[in-house]
């Protein structure tokens, strides 16, 4: 026996067509039964602005544009720190006597919906805001199904 033959969203596929791609999803994030040990670093919001538009906003103090991208692929919004060379205790203003500013490496991704569009992101005053739109396709919208 499989830990996929244990899983939860197995009771749910025999009442849905379509879904499988998204049970994985939830089987993905959610491990075997319990929540997978994430880190809390970098602090994030998402925040609904609008009817169908969202922002993930991610706290990235002491970073700058050239120290992080974001990615998208497959339905995965991945925010990650570039690979730089470490330097010694000296930076473009001095030696740092004591650093309590974290600037190390991270990787947080969100899964995000077929029908949401990631528009564009902002680093501004060491705030990440990336903004996201929903785009409901045409077979997907309310019609009137005319009865002959």
């Amino acid at each position: 026996m499989t830990s996929k033959d244990l899983s939860i969203f197995n009771s749910l596929r025999p009442f849905s067509i379509g879904f499988d791609d998204m049970f994985d999803q939830f089987e993905n994030m959610l491990g075997n039964g319990g929540m997978s040990m994430q880190s809390n670093y970098p602090p994030y919001n998402i925040r609904k602005t609008g009817k169908d538009k969202y922002s993930i906003e991610v706290a990235l103090a002491g970073f700058t544009k050239k120290d992080v991208e974001v990615e998208f692929e497959d339905n995965m919004l991945t925010v990650k720190t570039k690979q730089t060379e470490k330097s010694d205790n000296k930076d473009r203003d001095g030696e740092i006597l004591h650093k309590g500013i974290s600037q190390r490496q991270f990787a947080r991704s969100f899964t995000i919906a077929d029908d949401v569009k990631v528009n564009g992101a902002e680093l501004k005053d060491g705030l990440l805001t990336i903004a996201c739109e929903r785009v409901i396709p045409d077979y997907k919208k309310k019609k009137l199904i005319e009865i002959k």
